[in-house]
């Protein structure tokens, strides 16, 4: 399988400065793959985006911590995600995908690392399976850890999957809102939605993630930014945001990281609720014991 690059080599310097204590709370790392091979079941194989590379971008683009969430391509080996962790000094934490079967000393010994979650993901394009019962197991025994869970999808699944996320009894954080159709507006069909049922369930968080895959209108992604400040406004101490480097499966259309983190102070324009969707909400989740830091 070729490989695939999919990141900036050169990303800008963004004019938005993120205030101290910053938090990215989605990345990923790609191997090295000699050291870290991808899956059997990958379906694509992206160059080396190890940890090195990720926190030069870090320190680049005005942050200070990384949620490092496991990438499909890595399947339930997280080695490469705990790797990371272990090398920014206590600055990332962890989200890992494991398999059903993995026994309590296993996710202990995840917890130990840095991990504070598990993501399931349900788009076809990238998992072959998605098994809702084991996944509910899963979920109900990560909670003795304070783990949530993080779930992955596309618009059209959030009314099957709501029966399936309602049986989940822990804090549950939707990648990039479940990729609604923004083109549509704030009250578009996807929007008014995801919006309803940020409404109905109060343990569910969300990324206001990922302009460069949702927009169709492409830079200066004014779709995105109308659809999804008003959202931002309505749940300001549950919605997290994440650059999604080295974004995968974009090497058509490579976004420019520092115009990504341009977009924050769009969609979330004053100083208090860049504080809750950068620092407050992703410190709650991933480091509760150190507090929040002092505005």
């Amino acid at each position: 399988m070729r490989r695939i690059r999919s990141w900036h080599h050169a990303p800008s310097a963004p004019r938005f400065k993120p205030p101290p204590g910053a938090v990215d709370a989605h990345c990923h790392v790609f191997g090295p793959k000699a050291q870290f091979p991808f899956s059997p079941k990958a379906k694509y194989h992206p160059e080396d985006a190890g940890p090195d590379d990720l926190f030069a971008l870090r320190d680049q683009l005005g942050f200070t911590r990384n949620v490092i969430v496991q990438a499909s391509c890595h399947g339930t080996d997280n080695r490469a995600t705990l790797h990371a962790i272990a090398k920014s000094q206590g600055r990332a934490r962890g989200i890992a995908v494991v398999d059903p079967d993995i026994t309590d000393a296993d996710l202990d010994e995840l917890n130990a690392a840095g991990i504070r979650g598990i993501r399931f993901n349900f788009l076809k394009r990238l998992v072959d399976d998605a098994p809702k019962d084991q996944f509910l197991v899963l979920a109900e025994r990560v909670r003795r850890l304070d783990w949530h869970v993080v779930i992955y999808f596309e618009a059209e699944l959030l009314s099957e999957l709501t029966p399936f996320m309602e049986a989940i009894q822990t804090v549950i954080v939707i990648d990039h809102m479940g990729r609604p159709d923004v083109s549509e507006g704030p009250d578009g069909p996807d929007m008014r939605a995801f919006r309803d049922f940020l409404g109905n369930h109060p343990n569910v968080w969300t990324k206001v993630s990922c302009a460069e895959r949702l927009s169709k209108q492409g830079p200066p992604f004014n779709d995105f930014v109308a659809a999804v400040s008003p959202l931002v406004e309505a749940f300001p101490d549950r919605v997290l945001w994440g650059s999604d480097w080295p974004h995968p499966n974009m090497q058509d259309a490579i976004p420019d990281d520092g115009a990504l983190v341009d977009l924050i102070p769009r969609i979330a324009p004053t100083p208090g609720l860049q504080r809750k969707l950068l620092i407050d909400n992703p410190m709650r989740l991933y480091w509760p014991a150190e507090g929040l830091p002092s505005q």
